[in-house]
């Protein structure tokens, strides 16, 4: 906990390093603290001694990690590191090691023995390593009251980016917005989502929204009735229909339609209609 407290309150950024494999958890790690709103640094051990040192700051915090505590470069950085002021924190899993005794905090990554069936290659250690990174990382989240906004703005890109920051009027703008007057006769209901090519019509009273007709709604109406020119909208429409707001999340939508095993959504912005949203928007975007 004191080494979480000492990264939260520090003024300056986080240096993750390491030498050999403790290094590729070092990078990941500094990877998730920036991704979790921790500014952070990957500094490759042997580099830092040949000249990377210099990206170490004085308000920085240095996170070194190894699995013995003993690797030349890293006894190397310790007392350089200290001498600069910055306090050290090592993820180690060798309590009795050069680095264990020398840093500010030690936390403890010891492992009985590696998976490797010759005790050798770093398979269980890492593994210690990453999960304690990981905590730590997950712990200054939730002292920084990191949110799912926040998130989102370190991942714009790709699926994940996209369910945190895509939003309805943002799939809308392609988008006509297919609707038929309470009256409609079925033809030009007909006529309307086909022209529209959202598989739906909404049905306005006015302008307020009454009604949803889907083409499964067309299909069963032909199912039951053969003289048509006595139908229209409000006969075959499904009344108060699924809505969401244009300015919510597109996942919402996607939750709605799932909750109600539904294809289409009514976009309203407040009273006013503004089009339809279609689980093909989701598809499309790779929300789904």
């Amino acid at each position: 906990m004191d080494a979480v407290v000492c990264i939260k309150g520090a003024k300056g950024r986080l240096i993750v390093s390491g030498i050999g494999k403790s290094a590729n958890i070092a990078q990941k790690l500094a990877a998730t603290f920036n991704s979790t709103g921790t500014p952070a640094l990957f500094m490759h051990a042997a580099d830092a001694i040949h000249g990377d040192l210099g990206m170490v700051q004085e308000d920085d915090v240095v996170l070194l990690i190894s699995k013995s505590g003993e690797s030349e470069e890293v006894k190397t950085l310790v007392p350089l590191i200290k001498n600069f002021g910055n306090k050290i924190i090592a993820l180690c899993g060798n309590e009795s090691s050069y680095l264990a005794k020398h840093v500010h905090y030690f936390i403890d990554c010891i492992v009985d023995e590696e998976a490797c069936p010759n005790n050798l290659a770093p398979t269980s250690s890492t593994t210690a390593q990453l999960v304690m990174g990981d905590a730590l990382a997950i712990c200054l989240l939730e002292l920084n009251h990191f949110e799912a906004k926040d998130f989102a703005k370190f991942h714009p890109g790709g699926a994940l980016g996209k369910r945190l920051y895509l939003k309805v009027d943002d799939l809308l703008e392609t988008h006509e917005a297919p609707q038929v007057n309470i009256d409609a006769e079925i033809k030009d209901v007909i006529v309307e989502i086909t022209s529209k090519r959202l598989g739906a019509t909404a049905v306005l009273d006015k302008e307020a929204v009454v009604g949803i007709i889907t083409d499964g709604d067309v299909r069963r109406m032909l199912e039951k009735h053969s003289d048509l020119k006595s139908i229209c909208a409000k006969d075959i429409m499904t009344e108060e229909p699924k809505g969401i707001e244009l300015g919510a999340l597109a996942v919402d939508g996607l939750d709605i339609m799932r909750d109600n095993n539904i294809s289409q959504l009514i976009v309203m912005e407040g009273n006013s209609y503004s089009g339809m949203f279609h689980i093909h928007d989701l598809v499309r975007e790779g929300i789904m």
